[in-house]
């Protein structure tokens, strides 16, 4: 079970601590998008899509044992101190050690950042460091004190990949027809680190007889940030800032809203090419040398496509200790252990053409039943049910 408190209540339901207040009668979306970047906890609409026991209360009840005060974060900013915004009554609760702060954070930025200015709030508020629970989207959560790792993503693309407002979703199927395309290869949001992988990959040809994409939505991801040494691979610096100027480069008929809409997919993406080349959200995690894996990945899995991921390191490993088969008899993975940025990369195009330069459908046949494997195991409510008893036993 897992006791949560919350500050009050609005049209039956419990409302976002520390979020500022809105017209929820349609919902929250939207409420994470400014100051002070407060989200729902994604952790209370995983526990009822899996029948996971979850019980609210709220601050001016008798508060049960092991109860948590919990706080979404959209966007970790730190300029903000989350216990100034807690009233006087939960920051006396938590130096009672009646309560503890769980900070829900799904994304994979530095968790070794987020600690220390955490632990500098509590001292600035005389608070326990103990007060506080994080859990986070990057595996270095897990050799922090009160931080816990959690595979946010899986959960988050089984809800909109699998079933979509309580209506289940069609996925692609595997099959063992011959394809058309050789490879699937997607992007919206342009960074660097993405820039130089989608040039350099066109450079090379692999997008030849591909379905592949790049996008011009800027995020302001700056050049000087790229953690591929672009210097190293002679002539791709120009032809990379060609490839851009003559770009967005589409291979569908979607708008950017529906690509970023993560229950929609173009079906012939998944079932009319043979292997999804993932472009990961991050390929340095903010230099924490830990993994981050977003719904990118979960998709291949779950449309029946084996992968390789051009990410942080350790992904492959991190879903192997997830449950996941990770093609490595047919694939080669040695990319994924080498925490070198530029090496990595380099690393992950062999790897890529060494699929290409073989037939890509006896490959794909080979790899078709771990395909299945893993998406059965993605499909079953069962696996994500056992996530939340881990996590809530490490947060315990």
């Amino acid at each position: 079970m897992l006791n949560l408190v919350y500050d009050r209540c609005v049209l039956g339901r419990p409302y976002p601590n520390l979020a500022p207040q809105i017209d929820a009668s349609n919902g929250y979306h939207g409420l994470g998008d400014e100051y002070p970047y407060i989200a729902p906890i994604r952790l209370y609409y995983y526990a009822q899509d899996h029948n996971f026991p979850i019980n609210v209360s709220y601050i001016n009840d008798t508060l049960p044992k092991k109860a948590f005060y919990p706080v979404g974060i959209s966007w970790f900013d730190f300029s903000i101190d989350y216990f100034a915004l807690m009233s006087n009554q939960v920051r006396s609760y938590l130096r009672e050690q009646r309560l503890r702060v769980l900070f829900y954070y799904h994304e994979g930025d530095n968790p070794h950042h987020e600690k220390a200015r955490l632990d500098d709030l509590c001292h600035q508020h005389n608070l326990p460091t103990d007060c506080y629970r994080f859990i986070s989207g990057n595996t270095q959560a897990d050799v922090l004190e009160n931080f816990v790792y959690f595979a946010d993503h899986e959960l988050f693309y089984w809800r909109n990949g699998v079933v979509w407002n309580d209506r289940p979703q069609i996925g692609c199927e595997p099959h063992s027809f011959p394809r058309q395309r050789d490879f699937t290869f997607l992007s919206r949001v342009h960074k660097w680190s993405r820039a130089t992988t989608a040039a350099y990959l066109h450079r090379e040809g692999i997008f030849n007889n591909s379905y592949w994409s790049y996008g011009n939505v800027d995020i302001g991801d700056r050049y000087e940030d790229n953690p591929i040494q672009i210097h190293e691979f002679p002539g791709l610096e120009e032809y990379m800032q060609n490839f851009l100027v003559n770009g967005p480069y589409r291979c569908d008929d979607l708008n950017p809203t529906e690509h970023n809409s993560h229950w929609m997919f173009v079906p012939e993406h998944f079932n009319n090419s043979y292997c999804h080349l993932v472009l990961e959200t991050f390929f340095d995690a903010d230099g924490s040398r830990g993994c981050f894996i977003s719904e990118k990945v979960f998709k291949p899995i779950r449309h029946g496509q084996p992968f390789v991921v051009f990410g942080t390191p350790y992904t492959l490993e991190t879903l192997r200790r997830l449950g996941y088969r990770t093609f490595d008899q047919h694939i080669d993975n040695s990319y994924d252990s080498v925490e070198d940025n530029t090496e990595r990369f380099k690393l992950c195009v062999e790897s890529v053409k060494k699929i290409k330069n073989q037939d890509m459908h006896a490959w794909y046949q080979r790899c078709l039943p771990d395909i299945i494997y893993n998406r059965e195991r993605f499909i079953n409510s069962e696996y994500k049910r056992s996530r939340l008893r881990q996590l809530v036993k490490s947060i315990l």
